[in-house]
C-alpha cells in the first residue's frame, strides 16, 4: 500500500488558530489553520501508517496574533521516542511564543539534541516566524531540505536557499551533531497570494521514472507545474504528482508538508488589547465579555 491515497483529496474545515495557541506534535493530521495575515496548511502521514512518527510540526500564534511560527522537524527515530521529542520541541514553542528573534529557541533545541546524543538525539529543521504587521519572515535551516516560495506578483516558484556562511566556526547544522552551532537567519518580506511550501526529506528523496532522486530542484520543476492558485489543492497535487512518477515514492518514510499562504488580514485591535492579559494567564470571561460588549460593539471570538 502507498503512503499516500485518495484520502488527501478534500479540504478539511478551516480553524481558527487562537492566541497563545501551541498546536502540532508527530501524528497523522490534514488541516487548515487560519491566523492574522495567513493561512496555513498541514499534511503529515507517518510511515507505515503507525500513530506516530518523526516528523514532527507545529504551530504558534503569539498574545496579540501578530507572530505566527511554525516548527517543522524530521527526528531520527520513531514511536515513543519521538514522540517524547516532540513534547519536548512544543514546551519550547510555548517558551519563545512572543518572542520575534528565533534564534534563541533553534540554539536550545540544538543544545538538547546535543545532550541526548548518547541516545541517538539527532534532527534536521526549519524554523519560520512570520511578523504580520510588516509580512516579514524570518527562517532558520538547521539541515533540512530548503522550502519553495512562490510570488505572486511574479507568478514565479524559487529555492529558498541561506546565504553563504563568513569564514568560522559551523553554522546550520542539523540539531545535535555539534553543541555550540550558531544558525544564520534568512529574511524576506511577503506580499498578500505568496505562498511557502516546507516538506521533510521524504519528498526530495522520491525518484523520477527515470530512477534518479528528485531532490530540490526536481521538487522545485513538479511545483512550478501546477496551479498556484488554487492553495487548498496544491499539496494533494503534489503529492499525486511524485507517485505518478513512481508508485513506491512516499512509501520509505514519513511524509510531512506545510503550506503557507500570505493574506491581507492583520491582527485586531482588540487582539493587541488584549495581548497583555494572555501574557499573563489573566483574561477572564468577564473580561473577554465587558471588551467585547463596549469596546467593539459585537461580540466575536478572540482572535
Amino acid at each position: 500500500m502507498n503512503a499516500i491515497d485518495t484520502t488527501v483529496r478534500g479540504e478539511p474545515e478551516p480553524q481558527r488558530m487562537q492566541c497563545m495557541e501551541v498546536w502540532g506534535g508527530n501524528r497523522e493530521t490534514n488541516r487548515v489553520f487560519t491566523m492574522p495575515g495567513l493561512a496555513t496548511w498541514v499534511f503529515s502521514r507517518p510511515h507505515l501508517q503507525a500513530s506516530s512518527g518523526g516528523d514532527v510540526y507545529y504551530l504558534s500564534s503569539c498574545a496579540s496574533g501578530r507572530i505566527t511560527r511554525f516548527l517543522l522537524a524530521d527526528v531520527m527515530g520513531h514511536g515513543a521516542g519521538a514522540s517524547d521529542t516532540a513534547r519536548y520541541l512544543r514546551d519550547l514553542m510555548r517558551e519563545n511564543i512572543n518572542l520575534i528573534q528565533q534564534t534563541r529557541l533553534v540554539r536550545s533545541m540544538n543544545q538538547q539534541f546535543s545532550d541526548s546524543t548518547e541516545q541517538g538525539g539527532f534532527a534536521t529543521a526549519l524554523v519560520g516566524t512570520y511578523f504580520a504587521p510588516r509580512r516579514s519572515l524570518a527562517l532558520c535551516n538547521a539541515g533540512h531540505p530548503f522550502p519553495l516560495l512562490y510570488r505572486a506578483a511574479e507568478r514565479h516558484w524559487s529555492l529558498i536557499q541561506r546565504p553563504e556562511p563568513q569564514p568560522g566556526p559551523p553554522v546550520d547544522m542539523p540539531l545535535g551533531v555539534i553543541r555550540e552551532t550558531d544558525y544564520m537567519l534568512t529574511e524576506t518580506r511577503l506580499d498578500p497570494g505568496d505562498l511557502l511550501l516546507a516538506f521533510s526529506d521524504a519528498v526530495i528523496e522520491s525518484c523520477d521514472r527515470r530512477g534518479s532522486l528528485l531532490g530540490s530542484e526536481g521538487v522545485l520543476a513538479m511545483v512550478r507545474q501546477l496551479d498556484a492558485s488554487r492553495p487548498a489543492e496544491l499539496i494533494s497535487n503534489l503529492l499525486e504528482r511524485i507517485l505518478t512518477e513512481d508508485t513506491t515514492n512516499l512509501s520509505q518514510d514519513d511524509v510531512t508538508l506545510l503550506l503557507l499562504q500570505v493574506r491581507e488580514t492583520r491582527p485586531t485591535l482588540k487582539a493587541n488589547l488584549l495581548a497583555p492579559f494572555r501574557l499573563f494567564g489573566k483574561v477572564t470571561d468577564a473580561t473577554r465579555w465587558n471588551w467585547e460588549r463596549f469596546g467593539s460593539g459585537t461580540r466575536r471570538r478572540d482572535s
